[in-house]
């Protein structure tokens, strides 16, 4: 294709789909410079489009199961069944495609399950003289109960099979080092891309009366978006809720009896960057991707973020956006029909602060790479 170097990327979603669009935009900058081809191990959501000029090879999908459970979503294959089938295709794509790149999302910093069939493709491409890097948002989960055996695993893997490590943060937001903490040091390089955000046109446009609720994939967003429905005739401000392609068919069904007046239901939306800037402001959970598409649309965001005993990740974010001027928070615990509804309405007037963070990770990530592969070569 042109000449260009080949670039294999992984990306494994779980639970909700931040990991996925992520990659979706890097893949899709990444796409001028290189052939991608972006193996894809979570179940494809339908209403979202995978980028145009990059390669889709999907594997059989694992993810979270309705009972909670880890599952594989081919009904064709067991997980154990699913499990060897994948580690095969992924090998056979590295053998047949033999990139100068092998990028690997979140792996060894999280998703440890799935050392299984990424080791073997890790240990391949370094021996094949390949880059090897690690793709990591802003913020990692940092409150497992084993969080030092898990930082300390992580960073043995990283040291003996990664040359380099992208974070897709500002660091005078966010750094590496906050949320990782193992006891021997990482070795591998780190380079700072800047934020991502979905590449779209930008272009300005004339703002409705309505308010976005969103949910990101929505699997678990439920809460928001039913306390958000329920909170409408007390706002007094008509709401567009995006349930998301991950919510529950069940949950879908809920929220549907509350549509009426003042409250408008979609299941997904081409590209949540454009809905926000015909909005009068944005209500929405604290994923990475919503939260700077919050931000870079300029409307007033209030977050609610998602939070567990050992999901931290996005309300660390949602207050470090807080404390810029950015967005307004609301604390998960705090999250009910007449709390949401007063907050709605401070929501109106607030005027966020012009976003000072680096937004241009997409195109940085692949100007690294790009360097760093040159270098790889030359050596």
């Amino acid at each position: 294709m042109n000449g260009r170097p080949t670039l294999l990327w992984y990306c494994q979603h779980s639970v909700g789909l931040g990991h996925l669009i992520r990659s979706y935009s890097l893949c899709t900058a990444l796409a001028e410079r290189f052939r991608v081809v972006l193996l894809c191990g979570g179940a494809l959501p339908e209403g979202i489009r995978p980028p145009a000029g990059v390669e889709l090879l999907p594997l059989p999908p694992l993810g979270v199961g309705p009972a909670g459970g880890f599952v594989s979503h081919d009904t064709r294959y067991s997980l154990d069944e699913a499990w060897a089938v994948r580690r095969e295709r992924i090998l056979a794509a590295y053998r047949a495609l033999r990139p100068a790149a092998v990028v690997v999302e979140l792996f060894p910093f999280g998703r440890a399950k799935f050392a299984r069939e990424l080791v073997p493709l890790l240990e391949a491409a370094r021996a094949d003289g390949a880059l090897t890097a690690c793709s990591l948002r802003d913020i990692l989960v940092s409150a497992r109960v084993d969080q030092q055996r898990h930082d300390d695993r992580a960073v043995a893997l990283a040291n003996a099979h990664l040359d380099a490590v992208l974070v897709h943060s500002d660091p005078g937001f966010a750094r590496l080092e906050e949320t990782f903490a193992p006891g021997e040091p990482l070795r591998v390089p780190v380079h700072y891309t800047g934020f991502v955000v979905r590449e779209g046109d930008g272009a300005a446009s004339a703002p409705g009366e309505h308010v976005v609720v969103s949910a990101g994939g929505g699997l678990v967003g439920e809460p928001l978006l039913r306390a958000a429905a329920e909170a409408q005739p007390e706002a007094g401000v008509p709401l567009r809720l995006i349930a998301g392609p991950l919510l529950p068919d069940a949950a879908w069904q809920r929220l549907r009896a509350l549509e009426g007046p003042g409250v408008e239901l979609r299941r997904t939306v081409a590209d949540l960057g454009t809905e926000l800037r015909q909005a009068r402001a944005s209500v929405s959970q604290g994923g990475y991707n919503t939260a700077l598409e919050v931000v870079r649309s300029g409307v007033p965001g209030l977050l609610v973020p998602y939070a567990t005993p050992e999901e931290d990740e996005q309300l660390r974010r949602a207050r470090r956006l807080e404390r810029l001027g950015g967005v307004r928070v609301l604390a998960p615990e705090r999250l009910g029909r007449s709390t949401l509804a007063a907050e709605l309405r401070r929501l109106l007037t607030f005027r966020p602060r012009p976003a000072t963070i680096d937004l241009g990770g997409a195109r940085r990530t692949g100007e690294l790479l790009d360097d760093l592969v040159t270098m790889a070569v030359a050596a």
